[in-house]
């Protein structure tokens, strides 16, 4: 058994992580001294220098190969991810949309993704055959866990909280893992149905707070940033659902008496805004800056790049275009 010793980071041989990481790739010492171009002997002192560093046995002999200790199996994921962001950094691959074929994972609200996605299919198609796009759910206003564990590559939403955290922390000199980018800034607006008793009547405060509500909410929580403008004046609102799309919201709202709020730019790619009344809110929100957030690991990575700057061309074009008269 092999006694336990502190690491020493400082004095420890990098290339042995590369042995490291190959042999728990191939799980064979054999198998990872011929991709590694090195003798069998090789890998092995490698392997044995790496143990005595870290004070374990790493890995056993089980048949024909080898069979992993808790601990290296500990060790793996960071190691491959550190050696995968250093070989990104110094040797980054070229990215051509044309021939790559590549699959992003995208984060984000169905009004985000009906406002985008139309113009991105467009330009997968013309310029990008082989690229694939997986939308998935945004439900949280803190995405950075899921970026963190790869279930995002990106994730596009309102994230004023995630926006103040990574400030603070870069003011305070601590070491940031996410990214950001804006957008595009977005107007939340009052919406009901063209015949609601409201529909002619002047929207204000006391007539707000006195009506009924819908609430989008991502999280199920029937509380919003509409709410803590309204807290901010002691006054708050009749919430009586909750629903987790904004879609939702919107058929919801065509078919009874409850008021919701809704990003204006989104009630024209809904087809229902024949149906819709959109008036400015009683009160000062905050303006809604959509942002781009990635983990910083994808910082350099060609592809993401171009994913990024896609986007960002698109939110240009469409939200520079878009305009919706108000009641």
């Amino acid at each position: 058994m092999i006694k336990p010793s502190p690491t020493n980071f400082r004095t420890l041989d990098l290339n042995l992580l590369r042995v490291f990481d190959e042999v728990m790739a191939e799980r064979s010492l054999t198998r990872a001294a011929h991709n590694l171009s090195l003798t069998q002997p090789a890998v092995s002192n490698a392997m044995r220098r790496l143990r005595d560093a870290l004070g374990d046995e790493l890995v056993h002999r089980q048949g024909h190969g080898i069979e992993p200790t808790p601990r290296a199996l500990q060790l793996w994921p960071g190691v491959r991810e550190a050696l995968r962001q250093l070989q990104t950094t110094i040797v980054p691959q070229p990215f051509s949309p044309g021939s790559a074929t590549s699959t992003f994972v995208l984060a984000m609200a169905d009004a985000t993704a009906a406002e985008l996605m139309g113009g991105m299919a467009k330009l997968l198609q013309e310029h990008a055959p082989g690229v694939s796009l997986r939308v998935v759910p945004l439900t949280t206003r803190d995405p950075r866990r899921m970026l963190d564990e790869g279930a995002a590559d990106v994730a596009l939403g309102y994230f004023p909280a995630v926006l103040t955290d990574l400030t603070a922390r870069e003011q305070a000199g601590e070491v940031v893992s996410f990214a950001h980018q804006r957008m595009y800034a977005g107007q939340y607006v009052c919406v009901m149905r063209k015949g609601h008793p409201l529909a002619k009547a002047p929207m204000t405060l006391d007539t707000y707070c006195q009506a009924q509500h819908l609430l989008v909410s991502f999280s199920g929580r029937p509380y919003g940033f509409v709410d803590e403008a309204l807290a901010s004046h002691g006054r708050q609102r009749h919430i009586v659902m909750t629903v987790n799309q904004f879609f939702t919201a919107g058929r919801v709202v065509i078919n009874s008496d409850l008021l919701t709020v809704l990003p204006r730019h989104f009630v024209p790619t809904t087809g229902m805004a024949d149906e819709l009344l959109l008036k400015d809110l009683p009160l000062d929100v905050p303006p809604v800056h959509v942002e781009a957030v990635w983990h910083v690991r994808h910082q350099h990575d060609q592809g993401h790049r171009w994913l990024r700057e896609q986007f960002l061309n698109l939110s240009k074009h469409v939200f520079g275009e878009q305009r919706m008269p108000m009641a």
